[in-house]
């Protein structure tokens, strides 16, 4: 029997179809070491090993490919949070923790978390951008853990808390995890000042046995039901 050999795609094809990868990887890489500001264009271009001119073929400014940048490494990862979210069926004891450290494995283990930081030092100085990650990240990420914290609470998993304000609780100790990385954590010898894997997991025993329902509350609410 003949075989059918497939034809094999150039390699100049190929490696066009990987440079806007290639270019997102190496401003991600100089914007977190540099800083948004100080990175200069033909930086990335030159990192990428492309010209100045290939670069804006594809992002034509440096706001554009900071954005690009963030969908590319958190929107996406938010997207696909959701989606999970949706399809999980079990209790919501499981899903908050589970949530909680796949976003630590995606972003936060990733050179994406040094996003956080970036957006901290310098997002001020560029109302454009800020705008873009509150629409893009920060809202977003915020409904998801809302939502299950509001799931939590209307199955009776979880005691009533004002959600909005217990979502910042919840996300405070990861975001101050990932800036920790990123700068005093980033310095010679002080690396290992804070263990983020033994962080989070103390803070996810706090929060789940906070939200779980006191056991006066609970055996109340049962007394109440059999009423």
């Amino acid at each position: 029997m003949p075989t059918t050999t497939l034809p094999l795609t150039p390699a100049r094809q190929r490696r066009k179809e990987a440079r806007p990868q290639e270019l997102l990887d190496a401003a991600l890489d100089l914007f977190v070491e540099k800083g948004f500001a100080a990175t200069r264009s033909e930086e990335v271009a030159a990192r990428a090993g492309v010209s100045k001119g290939t670069l804006y073929l594809y992002y034509p400014s440096k706001e554009e490919l900071l954005k690009a940048v963030i969908r590319a490494n958190i929107s996406r990862e938010i997207a696909e949070g959701e989606d999970m979210v949706r399809g999980f069926d079990g209790p919501t004891t499981e899903l908050l923790p589970r949530l909680i450290k796949e976003w630590w494995r995606r972003i936060d283990e990733t050179k994406a978390s040094g996003i956080c930081k970036l957006m901290v030092a310098e997002v001020r100085n560029f109302p454009e951008i800020a705008s873009f990650y509150r629409e893009e990240v920060i809202e977003p990420a915020q409904r998801m853990i809302g939502r299950v914290l509001q799931r939590g609470i209307d199955r009776g998993e979880f005691r009533p808390v004002p959600v909005p304000e217990a979502v910042h609780a919840l996300m405070a100790p990861v975001l101050f995890i990932m800036l920790h990385k990123h700068s005093i954590g980033a310095c010679a010898g002080l690396e290992n000042m804070v263990d983020a894997h033994a962080t989070i997991d103390v803070q996810l025993d706090l929060v789940m046995h906070g939200l779980t329902p006191r056991d006066d509350v609970a055996a109340g609410r049962r007394k109440a039901g059999r009423r």
